[in-house]
């Protein structure tokens, strides 16, 4: 249809989730968890065309619950304008047993944007 097709912004939220996390956390954290979706919300306000662009940025934007965590990306096009809009749900998982684990402070500590 001439645009960015949703399966993409799924991919570059996922992308961007993982790169955020390979860039921020301790490396023994990284060693020991892997990440996994559990839900994927997406507002979607607008699109780009073929050799546009945009930009994405994401943060967490509160404390986890449990073994799970919410993220939130979000793309502007060139103008600045929101125009797709994420919250996922990630759940944290032992890398060796892939079970579910409890996320711990100092884990997530590093993820958490200061409330002003």
């Amino acid at each position: 249809m001439g645009h960015v097709n949703n399966a993409v912004w799924v991919q570059w939220v996922q992308d961007m989730a993982t790169a955020h996390w390979d860039a921020v956390a301790d490396p023994a954290h990284a060693k020991a968890f892997v990440w996994l979706v559990v839900r994927h919300e997406i507002d979607y306000r607008g699109n780009i065309a073929k050799g546009e662009s945009v930009t994405g940025e994401t943060w967490i934007p509160g404390p986890a619950k449990g073994a799970t965590s919410n993220r939130r990306v979000q793309f502007r096009n060139t103008e600045g304008k929101v125009i797709v809009s994420a919250l996922t749900n990630w759940a944290m998982l032992d890398r060796e047993t892939h079970r579910l684990v409890r996320i711990r402070p100092e884990v997530i500590a590093p993820f958490l944007i200061e409330q002003e």
